[in-house]
């Protein structure tokens, strides 16, 4: 254990919290469809900068949709998924740059107050007047970008969008699990140039995809359709709670 904490320069502590947050986050993502960087960065802000959290998120995300893939690619709404894809590919240096630009508690508070803002729109299910044509489609993916660049969201965004769209809940959960699939392969990009995917937030990444991707697996194993309506407000009250609780942890301590 001491010599995989040195690889990626985390305590043992640390590594062990950060395992359990992995976890947990990808049982939710497994049964929900959703929430796992949300769940990750509202919990593990404070022991990792949100821009070290990002990159680890990618890896993490893409463990998850790779797991997922087959089984949501006929359901997804595949138009709309890329479109949104490619907007957040445009956003994401805006975020990552905004990110890198401030000062890590800030970046902390942010993050958090993003993602409360985004449950309690979702918990709310206010319906934002979106465009599935040209500027509302690409414009949520854009918006989406921005977001995962500031706090690694943007799914919960492009949640938001889909929502207004009145689709069926099982078209909803796919179209967003191949979202999340497509912009994790596009993204990449701007994390190599933003330099925020080294070589420690690589190995940190791959480390932490093998108890994510084992609660993905149990997740879905988990899932249950007849309690598919409860998911959601579930994880999205659970999301609300960690990051006020994080925001407060983040102000006693400054």
């Amino acid at each position: 254990m001491t010599h995989l904490a040195n690889l990626i320069s985390l305590t043992i502590s640390e590594v062990v919290i950060l395992a359990t947050i992995c976890l947990i986050a990808g049982v939710v993502r497994g049964f929900s469809g959703f929430a796992l960087s949300a769940l990750v960065m509202a919990s593990a802000a404070l022991i990792i900068p949100p821009i070290q959290l990002i990159p680890i998120c990618w890896w993490l995300e893409m463990t998850a949709s790779l797991f997922m893939f087959r089984s949501v690619w006929q359901e997804a709404n595949r138009k709309i998924a890329v479109g949104l894809a490619i907007g957040s590919t445009l956003g994401m240096p805006f975020g990552l740059a905004l990110t890198m630009a401030i000062a890590t508690e800030l970046s902390k508070l942010l993050a958090l107050g993003v993602i409360i803002a985004l449950a309690a729109l979702q918990l709310a299910r206010v319906r934002i007047p979106f465009s599935v044509r040209n500027w509302g489609l690409y414009g949520s993916g854009w918006v989406a970008g921005v977001v995962s660049g500031v706090a690694g969201v943007g799914g919960m965004v492009v949640a938001l969008f889909i929502l207004s769209q009145k689709a069926q809940p099982r078209q909803m959960r796919a179209s967003l699990v191949l979202f999340l699939f497509l912009s994790s392969v596009t993204t990449i990009i701007s994390l190599w140039y933003f330099g925020v995917m080294d070589q420690v937030a690589i190995k940190r990444g791959l480390v932490m995809a093998l108890p994510a991707g084992l609660g993905v697996v149990l997740g879905k194993l988990l899932f249950m359709p007849k309690w598919e309506y409860l998911y959601k407000p579930f994880c999205l009250t659970l999301l609300i709670v960690l990051a006020i609780t994080g925001i407060i942890r983040v102000i006693l301590n400054t």
